[in-house]
């Protein structure tokens, strides 16, 4: 009891449990008639909101690691890790930037509706991927990052059957789909992965090992820098 309760006496962590409860904690008014309070952004603030963003990435392509490695190596050897999108993440949302990637999104498709897809009902954290990738420009269209790896991993596959030579079983496809729908959302894939949902609801690690052999860690690193390097 006394090692559950310690945490509890640190100030710190009670402070950071009653910002968390603030920031995710929804009133839900079933009495009063809804009112419009705005219709979206106007050009001018979106301009703004993009303006900030890209001095934000400017400002911070030297302290955040992920702006570090995006801005210093060439696209396909950047080996980002879940826990350097998350830090990106939260630097966006701090003072004086306070921006979100739902903001963002919703700023550049005011400028260039054409320009911008829709990021999908899943807010992911690994869209600000793609943020960050058309702000600078290495791409034309700001797409959801799993649309990115979908198209990405079908061309994967077919050139591992039209110039490789290797016909993948459906189980195999199965399983491949599944580490493809990991990385889209997770950006890294590690072995103790697999014996959590979805992998092991399908035999985990042992049955990936049985599936791919001695192939099986080549081909998740051949795909962690494919679709997401």
């Amino acid at each position: 009891m006394e090692n559950a309760c310690a945490p509890f006496d640190k100030p710190q962590f009670r402070q950071l449990l009653k910002d968390m409860k603030k920031r995710n904690e929804q009133v839900i008014d079933d009495t009063t008639a809804d009112s419009i309070l705005t219709t979206g952004f106007t050009e001018e603030q979106a301009k703004q909101i993009v303006g900030t963003f890209e001095e934000f990435l400017k400002e911070k392509q030297d302290e955040v690691m992920a702006l570090q490695l995006i801005y210093s190596k060439p696209y396909g050897q950047r080996k980002l890790s879940y826990r350097q999108i998350k830090e990106l993440a939260e630097a966006i949302q701090l003072p004086p930037y306070s921006l979100t990637t739902e903001r963002l999104w919703e700023a550049y498709k005011r400028l260039d509706q054409s320009k911008v897809k829709k990021s999908g009902p899943q807010k992911l954290l690994t869209n600000v991927i793609s943020l960050v990738r058309f702000a600078m420009q290495e791409v034309e269209v700001l797409a959801p990052f799993t649309d990115l790896v979908e198209e990405k991993f079908e061309g994967w596959i077919e050139d591992q059957e039209m110039v490789q030579g290797y016909v993948f079983n459906d189980e195999q496809m199965d399983w491949l789909r599944m580490i493809k729908d990991h990385l889209a959302t997770s950006i890294e894939l590690e072995f103790e992965d697999f014996q959590e949902v979805p992998f092991v609801q399908h035999g985990g690690f042992m049955k990936a090992r049985e599936l791919f052999g001695d192939e099986l860690q080549p081909l998740v690193e051949k795909m962690v820098e494919v679709l997401v390097g």
